[in-house]
């Protein structure tokens, strides 16, 4: 490494934010960059490891001392050649990944890990700045056509692949912009649109063929995307959201968080909501605020991290987080042994903002008042019996710990269970697995159809953006292999390990 020292020289630093009370003003990222100083000493933290476990507990298999040397000397453009050697999209991962990477850090066994998120982040901005970012076009063309239904991260990443590869991409996305959870999920304080912008151009100068307002299933018939191309990549996520079916969830004032989620983008986007709701996914037709409500976040991960952030911004009377399991450690334990990914508490730019968060809570009732708006919760403290492995197993309600709590704005965000059924996957009668999930080992990435291949939330179930990525990556080799006998497409390296983070 450039500076074999710089672990024991340097300690981790990240890159300032803006206040609190700025921040909440607006909706555009807060986070600074590095000066130019300060990104040569967190490069230089990253040690001579005789193995790299960071390889290992990157989905993609980046190449992570490597490009954390060329940063440490300056040389920028080798840097970015490594970095996207193995990631397709190092803009949307050095933004929002959680950084599996850095769990697996050996300097994090005793130290806190190298920053290598956010170096990611700086090699992808600065290669745009010094326009190393060019179209990757392919230098044959093999007359092969493929359709991606989907343009989240496994099917952008997918289509980027195969048109290198040389086939004729079209991406068909039933919303009015490529993205997915990404641009109609991820709030606009973490991940500024522009961002997505800026890559689907690229996209399309690179020859892949963006169609919006494209439900195949529903306007679109799967039937004649099967008889004009040669394969097909299913990449739809997994879209149908967890319920929760107890008394009063008829109520207006309770809505599943992507409702909420991408109503807001869309606003924030001076688009309106309700245009194309026939088409689109997760439209509702009232418009949802949480300005001088009490707000109730029910899920504890990310998603209700993003409700909590923009229910802030939204000027709430209250915003109050509740999580049905108990509240995790602060650090591993003997359970959670480095390097694997460590389930501890995770406090998040949106918490800092302010937020009353709860574990052990289940939610018994919706109360509404006499007009059908909720006005309350009923809620219950739980006690969980934990296991020898430290695993919660069951749990039981407190007895006397009932109470109603002032409630307008529930806001459900307790994860996804599988891809949406109805129209294209009933309509190709594909076969699902015992999840709800679409079939098909990852091996192949090929589904009971023979030339319809799946990635992504939709094959593995609701997982990281960075999964996705590398999902959409090995099926377009697995896809391309089937078109062409053979594939030159990179190869994710075969000791990653398949956590399920």
């Amino acid at each position: 490494m450039g500076k074999p020292t710089g672990f024991l020289e340097f300690s981790r630093e990240m890159p300032a934010k803006a206040s609190v009370a700025e921040r909440l003003q607006h909706y555009k990222e807060f986070e600074q960059l590095y000066t130019e100083e300060k990104l040569n000493q967190q490069a230089a933290r990253c040690m001579n490891c005789g193995v790299p476990f960071c390889h290992n507990g990157c989905p993609l298999g980046n190449v992570i001392p490597e490009f954390n040397d060329a940063v440490y000397n300056g040389n920028w453009e080798e840097a970015y050649s490594i970095l996207t050697s193995t990631n397709n999209f190092p803009e949307f991962t050095g933004r929002i990944c959680p950084a599996p990477c850095e769990s697996a850090c050996v300097l994090g066994i005793n130290q806190p890990p190298v920053a290598i998120e956010e170096i990611e982040k700086h090699i992808i901005e600065i290669a745009f700045d010094k326009n190393f970012v060019q179209p990757r076009k392919p230098n044959i063309h093999t007359g092969k056509k493929v359709a991606v239904i989907g343009s989240g991260p496994s099917g952008l990443a997918a289509a980027a692949q195969l048109n290198y590869a040389g086939h004729t991409v079209t991406v068909f996305e039933r919303d009015d912009a490529a993205g997915g959870l990404l641009r109609y999920g991820i709030p606009d304080f973490k991940l500024e649109k522009w961002v997505i912008d800026r890559r689907i151009k690229l996209m399309e100068e690179e020859g892949i063929v963006f169609k919006y307002h494209c439900n195949v299933g529903v306007n679109i018939s799967i039937n004649d995307i099967l008889r004009e191309y040669n394969a097909v990549v299913l990449a739809g996520g997994s879209t149908v959201p967890r319920n929760l079916n107890i008394k009063g969830r008829e109520l207006n004032g309770v809505y599943f968080a992507m409702q909420f989620l991408k109503q807001n983008n869309k606003r924030v986007a001076e688009k309106d909501f309700l245009a194309n709701a026939n088409i689109e996914s997760n439209i509702i037709l009232t418009e949802l605020n949480a300005t001088n409500k009490n707000v109730v976040v029910i899920g504890g991960g990310d998603t209700g991290s993003d409700c909590v952030g923009t229910s802030n911004r939204h000027k709430a009377k209250s915003v109050t987080q509740f999580e049905l399991m108990p509240k995790p450690s602060t650090e591993r334990t003997p359970f959670m042994p480095w390097p694997t990914y460590p389930m501890i508490l995770k406090t998040t730019t949106s918490h800092e903002e302010g937020a009353a968060r709860h574990w052990a809570i289940a939610t018994k009732e919706f109360i509404g008042d006499e007009n059908g708006n909720l006005k309350a919760l009923k809620i219950v403290d739980l006690e969980w019996k934990i296991t020898e492995d430290g695993k919660p197993a069951n749990f039981i309600e407190v007895t006397g710990s009932e109470k109603e709590i002032p409630c307008e704005l529930a806001l459900l965000a307790m994860g996804f269970i599988h891809p949406q059924h109805e129209g294209l996957l009933n309509e190709l009668e594909i076969d699902l697995d015992e999840r709800g999930n679409v079939k098909a080992s990852e091996k192949l990435y090929q589904t009971n159809i023979t030339k319809v291949f799946t990635a992504g939330d939709m094959r593995r179930g609701q997982s990281l953006v960075v999964w996705a990525i590398s999902e959409g990556r090995e099926c377009a080799r697995k896809v391309d292999e089937f078109l062409m006998g053979s594939s030159l497409l990179e190869k994710r390296d075969s000791c990653i390990l398949n956590t399920t983070i």
